[in-house]
C-alpha cells in the first residue's frame, strides 16, 4: 500500500462510519477510477448519506459542519473572493476570522481550492464543510445565477453599460454576439431553468434592475442574479434576440422567434417573445421538450366516474371532444395522453398545432403559420381530403374554425380539439356566442372536459391537519375530518409543493343535454342538469384529491370557482 493509500486509509477508519470492507471498496473504485475524487467515491461506494460522510471526515480532520440552510456568510466574505474563483471551486466565502478567512465546501479531501483561494484573498484560509448541493444553492444565492459570466462582461468595454443617468454606450453587436462570457451566461440562465423545470422564463427591464423570473408549477419565483446585472440588460436583450434569428435593431415592435437547444442530451425548444416596456424590452421564454414521456391517460388523476366516461367518448368513431381551461391549465398535456390511447396502426391521425409541443410517432403533425395563411381552418379542409379517422385542432378561435370541426364530425370523423372557457358548461353559450347554430353543437359535441392545474404537495413533508371547515362549501359532508399541508423540505425546495395535478370536469352530452342546448339554455342551466347526472365540478375533484393528500385547499381555493 503506497503512502497516500495508507494515510487515505487512516483518515477513513478515523471517520468512524466506515467498515474495512467499505474503506477496501473505496479505495479500490478510487483506484480503477483516477478521474473520481476520493470524497465522490466515499459517498459512492461507502454506503451512507453524504452528510454523514462529511460529518465523520470533518471530525477526523477536525472540520466543522455547517448548515448553511440555516446560517447566512458575512457581507466581508463575500467581497473578498470573486464569483469566478467561487464559481471554479465551488465553495463559499463563510465568514473572517480576524487574519484568516473560512469558506465552505464539499469535498474535504481537496486542498486545491485553499492553496489558490489564499493567494486571491491574501490571507490563511481554513475549511468548513456542507453538503455539494448546500454549497450550490448557497453560491446562486448570494453570489446570482451566472455571476462569474457578469463578472467578464463588466470587465469588458465592448458591451453596453447604463451609466446612472441611462445613456447607453455603443455596441459591437457581431462581437457581443459571439463572445464566450455574455454565451455563457444567457446559457447559464436557460440551464438553471430547465434544472430547476420551469416552463417559462421571463426577463423584464426595470428601473433599477434587470429582474429574471422562472415559472415553475404554475407559480412565478424570482432568480437571484448579481446586482450589476442591469448595466449590461441592453447585451443580454441582443445575445437572446441573435440566438432567435430577430432583428436586433428593432426594438419599437414585438416580435417572436424560436431558439433550438440541447440540454443534457434532450432537445428543448424555446419560443421567444419581445415586448417593448417602459425601461427596455421585455422578453418571455417558454421551454417546450420536443419529446418526451407522455402521461398515460390514467395516470392523469381521474376518478372512476370521469375515466369511464372520458374513454367511451374517445373511442367513439365520430364526434368533438372539447377541452376547456385557461392557458396552462394543462389542456396540451390532456390531449396527447388521448390521442397516445388512440394511435394505433389501423388509425390515421391527423393534428394542427400551434405550435407542435411534442412529436409523436405514427401521428401526422401540421404546424400552422398565419403569417402565410396556413391557420387552423385551412388545415382542417386539407385533412378533409386526407382520409384521416381522427383530428385533432390545437384550438377552436373563431366561426370558421367550428363549423369546419362540427362538419367534420358530422361526416364520419372524431374531432378533439381545445376553447377557452371558465368551465364545461360554459362552453356551449360560447360557441353559440361564435356564431354556431345550436342544433349543429349538440349533433356533433360528444362531450366537453373543462381542467385547472394545481400544485402537488410533496409527499416527502406534506402533513396530515385538522380539517378547516369555513373552506368547506359543499353541500355534503366531508369524507373525512383531516386534510394535508404543505411543510417544506430540500426536497421541494421548501415550498411545500412537487410538480403539478390537474382537476377535472367531465360533461358528456346526451338527450337531455342535447335538448338544452338548442333550447339556449345558459351554462348554470345546464351545469345542474349535469350534476345531476352524477358530474362532479373541478372544486368538487379538487376536495377529493384533497381529502388523498394530492393538493391542499389553500390550491384548490386558488385554483377553482365557487359553484
Amino acid at each position: 500500500m503506497t503512502e497516500n493509500a495508507s494515510l487515505t486509509n487512516i483518515v477513513l477508519k478515523t471517520a468512524g462510519v466506515f467498515s474495512s470492507e467499505q474503506i477496501s471498496r473505496i479505495i479500490s473504485a478510487r483506484a480503477e477510477n483516477p478521474g473520481m475524487s476520493l470524497c465522490e467515491a466515499a459517498i459512492k461506494f461507502g454506503g451512507h448519506r453524504e452528510i454523514e460522510v462529511l460529518a465523520g471526515v470533518g471530525s477526523a480532520l477536525g472540520l466543522e459542519i455547517i448548515d448553511l440552510e440555516h446560517n447566512q456568510p458575512t457581507a466581508e466574505a463575500l467581497t473578498k473572493i470573486p464569483a469566478s474563483a467561487v464559481y471554479q471551486y465551488n465553495v463559499l466565502p463563510y465568514r473572517c476570522d480576524g487574519q484568516s478567512m473560512t469558506i465552505v465546501a464539499s469535498d474535504p479531501f481537496d486542498t486545491t481550492p485553499i492553496d489558490s483561494l489564499r493567494l486571491i484573498a491574501n490571507c490563511p484560509i481554513k475549511m468548513a464543510l456542507a453538503t455539494k448541493e448546500e454549497v450550490e444553492k448557497a453560491v446562486k444565492k448570494y453570489y446570482g445565477v451566472g455571476a462569474d459570466a457578469i463578472e467578464k462582461m463588466i470587465e469588458d468595454d465592448r458591451y453596453s453599460v447604463d451609466d446612472e443617468f441611462g445613456a447607453m454606450t455603443k455596441i459591437d453587436v457581431n462581437e457581443m454576439g459571439e463572445e464566450a462570457s455574455i454565451v455563457r451566461f444567457v446559457n447559464q440562465i436557460i440551464v438553471e431553468a430547465d434544472r430547476q423545470g420551469a416552463t417559462d422564463i421571463h426577463i423584464e427591464p426595470q428601473e433599477t434592475e434587470l429582474r429574471i423570473r422562472y415559472r415553475i408549477d404554475g407559480m412565478l419565483h424570482k432568480v437571484d442574479v448579481p446586482p450589476q446585472l442591469n448595466r449590461l440588460k441592453a447585451a443580454i436583450i441582443s445575445r437572446i434576440k441573435v440566438m432567435a434569428n430577430l432583428d436586433i435593431a428593432e426594438k419599437r415592435l414585438p416580435m417572436d422567434g424560436r431558439i433550438g437547444i440541447r440540454i443534457a442530451g434532450q432537445d428543448i425548444d424555446i419560443r421567444v417573445s419581445t415586448m417593448p416596456a417602459a425601461y427596455g424590452e421585455s422578453i418571455s421564454l417558454r421551454l417546450l421538450a420536443k419529446s418526451g414521456s407522455f402521461v398515460k391517460m390514467a395516470d392523469l388523476g381521474f376518478n372512476e366516474r370521469d375515466f369511464a366516461v372520458v374513454d367511451k367518448i374517445i373511442h367513439r368513431p365520430n364526434g368533438i371532444f372539447l377541452v376547456t381551461g385557461p392557458t396552462g391549465s394543462g389542456k396540451s398535456t390532456s390531449l396527447y395522453s388521448f390521442l397516445h390511447e388512440v394511435n394505433k396502426i389501423d388509425v390515421r391521425i391527423m393534428t394542427a398545432e400551434d405550435p407542435i409541443e411534442y412529436h409523436m410517432a405514427g401521428i401526422n403533425q401540421v404546424q400552422m403559420h398565419p403569417d402565410i395563411g396556413m391557420t387552423f381552418a385551412l388545415a382542417l379542409r386539407a385533412f378533409l381530403r386526407q382520409d384521416p379517422d381522427i383530428i385533432m385542432v390545437g384550438e377552436i378561435r373563431d366561426r370558421e374554425t367550428a363549423e369546419i370541426a362540427i362538419n367534420a364530425s358530422l361526416t364520419g370523423h372524431m374531432v378533439f380539439s381545445t376553447l377557452h372557457t371558465n368551465d364545461a358548461a360554459g362552453t356551449f353559450p360560447r360557441l353559440i356566442d361564435m356564431g354556431v347554430e345550436p342544433f349543429l353543437i349538440a349533433s356533433a359535441v360528444a362531450g366537453v372536459m373543462g381542467q385547472r392545474l394545481c400544485r402537488r404537495l410533496c409527499p416527502k413533508c406534506m402533513k396530515e391537519v385538522p380539517l378547516d371547515m369555513k373552506y368547506y362549501t359543499l353541500n355534503y359532508a366531508p369524507e373525512k375530518n383531516t386534510v394535508f399541508e404543505p411543510n417544506g423540505c430540500d426536497a421541494c425546495s421548501r415550498t411545500g409543493y412537487k410538480g403539478r395535478r390537474a382537476l377535472f370536469e367531465v360533461l358528456e352530452v346526451d338527450e337531455e343535454i342535447e335538448g338544452a342546448i338548442v333550447r339556449r339554455e345558459n351554462a348554470t342551466e345546464i351545469r345542474n342538469r349535469s350534476l345531476a347526472k352524477g358530474m362532479k365540478t373541478l372544486r368538487e375533484d379538487g376536495w377529493a384529491k384533497a381529502f388523498r393528500g394530492v393538493t391542499s385547499v389553500k390550491e384548490i381555493m386558488r385554483v377553482t370557482e365557487d359553484q
